[in-house]
């Protein structure tokens, strides 16, 4: 029997070209585990009005961990379009499966290194070395939102006095997406960050929000994680405005180490992040929960390339050591890590986006002979 049990689900458009990538390197490893194949995607919304299939649920209750490819998503309108037409008003609604799986499974943690290694032409500085703590099932990316306003909602909202005017354009053309967060997640991620920042040997915790404006939902991030940085001695804690963020991000990103924000916010720095360090095709996340996690590359299911063997899979192998570091298979991580390192500062092997000609499964075979 194999020691792990690892759920496969190459999803969409490149994650399959960036899934067997992983394959090659992790067969080169002699990685003892066998790898469950999970239906997930667009297909399946398609054909069955899910794109996260109750079957597929099953499997990952059976698995130590899932590995993820990519997704495609799109807009409600869009989403309904492409239902086989059998399904259309049968009431289907689309959620992202990635999102359903993180608020199902409860993981919490968003976790998405940024590093700039030597040798890329794409790095925007050398020496960045940062990593951003993104919550992961609340905030902006929650799903509770409303369109066409319903009336008792628009009612119980109305005990806020700023809400009355909105009534005037009546009730089909108001649109609500809510920000709800707790002190009990907000605490959660901004302990992970800390706990990481003192692991690693980081000096700084940055939270992110905007808390002179959404004075509600903001403060409670912050003054939450003013309350755990007291109990991290030596850690200090930095506070920043999303927007001015940004902006200090991409003057001086060597700056910064560890960084936490709510969803959202935690999505917007991380991809701004990942291209300071080549961009989308070197950047890996974890997505982990108190007993299971996911792992997948940010990069999304980019359908033009599809099946054209020519994508960056770097991210993709930078997420499979990221799956390493959960399982304590340090060795193995180190190995992958450094394997990565080499390929990229050498140059030999590089796809189109890093001005070569390389395909993704040439990348891969270059990485797996440096194991």
């Amino acid at each position: 029997m194999a020691k792990y049990r690892i759920a496969w689900m190459p999803g969409d458009g490149i994650g399959n070209d960036v899934m067997d990538a992983a394959k090659i390197v992790l067969d080169r490893l002699k990685f003892d585990a066998e790898y469950v194949p999970a239906d997930i995607g667009w297909e399946f919304w398609c054909s069955e009005g899910n794109a996260l299939p109750e079957r597929t649920v099953e499997v990952l209750k059976d698995t130590t961990c899932a590995l993820f490819g990519a997704i495609t998503s799109k807009p409600k309108e869009e989403a309904d379009k492409e239902l086989a037409p059998e399904l259309r008003g049968k009431g289907h609604v689309y959620f992202s499966p990635i999102v359903k799986l993180r608020q199902l499974l409860n993981l919490h943690t968003n976790l998405r290194p940024c590093k700039a290694y030597p040798g890329n032409p794409l790095n925007y500085k050398d020496g960045i070395d940062l990593v951003v703590f993104r919550e992961n099932t609340e905030g902006m990316y929650g799903g509770v939102e409303f369109h066409p306003l319903p009336q008792g909602v628009f009612d119980a909202l109305c005990v806020h006095p700023k809400m009355k005017p909105f009534g005037r354009a009546g009730l089909d053309n108001v649109a609500i997406s809510t920000r709800i967060m707790t002190r009990q997640a907000c605490a959660n991620i901004v302990t992970q960050a800390f706990e990481y920042a003192q692991k690693h040997g980081y000096k700084t915790v940055t939270v992110c929000d905007k808390p002179n404006v959404l004075r509600e939902t903001g403060g409670l991030m912050v003054r939450t994680a003013r309350e755990v940085a007291k109990k991290y001695a030596g850690i200090e804690l930095w506070e920043t405005n999303i927007d001015a963020q940004c902006m200090w991000l991409v003057r001086k990103p060597e700056n910064y180490g560890v960084m936490v924000a709510e969803n959202m916010f935690g999505d917007i720095l991380s991809d701004l992040a990942a291209g300071l360090v080549g961009g989308l095709g070197f950047a890996s996340a974890a997505n982990i929960g108190d007993d299971y996690a996911v792992f997948e590359p940010t990069h999304g299911s980019a359908p033009k390339y599809a099946g054209q063997n020519k994508v960056n899979p770097m991210a993709m192998m930078l997420t499979v050591k990221l799956m390493f570091d959960w399982l304590g298979e340090a060795d193995f991580a180190t190995r992958l890590e450094r394997a990565v390192a080499q390929v990229i500062q050498e140059g030999k092997a590089r796809t189109y986006d890093m001005g070569g000609s390389a395909t993704t499964t040439e990348v891969a075979e270059e990485i797996a002979r440096k194991l």
